[in-house]
This record gives structure tokens, C-alpha cells and sequence, in this order.
């Protein structure tokens, strides 16, 4: 991939600070303009919310409420490769442009440090993971990289379950923070054994098809109990 024409451009002066009038992707085109960047036009354009994609390549950015800044994803090759929170929009933008410019991984993040991924995304960035591999990836990803504050007790379920040989080769699928796993890695899924609520009260639920199996009070128990119920003929997911 060829280096962002991001990277040669002078950091603005302190004093910069674009209008945010109209919608977040107006306010970023703005500033890219003010800052001698581009990006696309916009493909999806909310008042919180907006995507810029071209060449399999997307960038979407949030504005968070509360006063938390903007959260930015970036996406190729069917998976969400980085993200990361700033409240700098200059910032926001100078990611923007350098992923959408061409830059990969490493030259965005040197552009905008705040940008945040795993090894697994440089490894897929090289050579693309096969689709069960990259399915978990993302799963954990989104839980470790997230903005939101929810997410603790659900990482420590997924990342319990992908300790598992015997779940670590199906497909991972969250319905509401519900943990499942299927034999497809693709959608439509086809739902395999147990499956794990975390309860906001603390415990992990084993579902069976809906009905309550047991109650745990670690991830690891719960996921003990999925294992040791899966159907003797179940393979790899496909």
C-alpha cells in the first residue's frame, strides 16, 4: 500500500479550531480542506454519525454523547481493522484521510496515534485470515477496543470460550451480548449447542434453545458446561 500524503502535512497551528456547523461529515470535509487533506464524499451521513469508503476501504466516525469525543473504525477485507477514541477532531480527520488516502496499519497509526489494532489485523492485512480465525478476532476486538464501559464481563466470556479448542473452530455469534456458536461462518448461521448470558447480575446463564440450563458465576464455568454438551459429530464451522 502506498504511504498517505497525511504524513508530509504540518501539524496546523493550536489555535485551529474548525467550525462544527451542519452534520459531522460536513464538519470533517471542512477541516480536511482547512488542513490541505481530502476525503470522499460521504456514503453515510447522520448528524452523529459518518462513512467515507472507496476501494474496499471504509472509514465511520461517531460522535460520542457526553462529551467523549469521536469514535473511529477503520474496515478492509471484511473485518474492522482499528479503531481508536480522541476528542481532537483534527485528529479524527488526519486518520480519516490516511486510510482512505492508502496508508496502511502502521502509517495511520503514525499519523493518528490515538488509532488502536491487534496483531491479528497486521496478520490480515498481509494475508487475509480464513473466516472462522477472523470471525473470533473481530469478536474480541470489538469487546477490547470499545468505547462503551459495558464491556468488561463480556470480553472475559468470549475470551474464555476462544481458550476452547472445541469452540475456537465454530463461529462465534453475540445477539445482545448473548454468546452462541455456529457451524456456518457465514450468515445464515446454524446454531450449535449452548448457548451463554451474561446476566447484568453478575452471573453467566447456559441456555438450551431458550430454556435455562444453569447458572454460573464465572465465564469459564459456563463455557466448561457449552463444551461439554456440544453434539459428538460437530466439526469445523464452513
Amino acid at each position: 500500500m502506498t504511504s498517505s500524503s497525511a504524513s508530509l502535512v504540518p501539524d496546523p497551528a493550536p489555535h485551529l479550531r474548525p467550525e462544527t456547523d451542519g452534520s459531522l461529515a460536513d464538519t470533517l470535509c471542512r477541516t480536511a480542506a482547512q488542513l490541505g487533506l481530502s476525503l470522499p464524499m460521504p456514503q453515510d451521513e447522520w448528524e452523529r454519525k459518518a462513512e467515507f469508503s472507496n476501494d474496499g476501504r471504509r472509514v465511520v466516525v461517531l460522535l460520542l454523547r457526553d462529551e467523549r469525543g469521536y469514535w473511529v473504525r477503520c474496515h478492509e477485507q471484511g473485518a474492522w481493522l482499528a479503531s481508536g477514541v480522541t476528542a481532537e477532531l483534527i485528529a479524527v480527520v488526519r486518520a480519516a484521510a490516511a486510510w482512505m488516502g492508502g496508508a496502511d496499519l502502521e502509517q495511520t497509526r503514525e499519523v493518528a496515534p490515538f488509532i488502536k489494532f491487534g496483531d491479528w489485523a497486521l496478520v490480515h492485512e498481509r494475508e487475509p485470515l480464513d473466516a472462522v480465525e477472523l470471525a473470533w478476532c473481530h469478536k474480541l476486538d470489538s469487546l477490547r477496543l470499545s468505547p462503551w464501559d459495558r464491556t468488561p464481563r463480556n470480553l472475559a466470556l468470549v475470551e474464555a470460550a476462544y481458550a476452547q479448542p472445541e469452540l475456537r473452530r465454530l463461529t462465534p455469534v453475540t445477539s445482545h451480548f448473548m454468546l452462541w456458536f455456529s457451524t456456518r461462518s457465514h450468515f445464515p448461521y446454524a446454531r450449535v449447542g449452548y448457548s451463554i448470558d451474561p446476566h447484568p447480575d453478575g452471573r453467566y446463564v447456559v441456555r438450551d434453545k431458550g430454556d435455562v440450563v444453569a447458572h454460573t458465576t464465572s465465564p469459564e464455568e459456563a463455557v466448561a458446561l457449552v463444551v461439554a454438551a456440544l453434539p459428538e459429530d460437530t466439526g469445523t464451522a464452513h
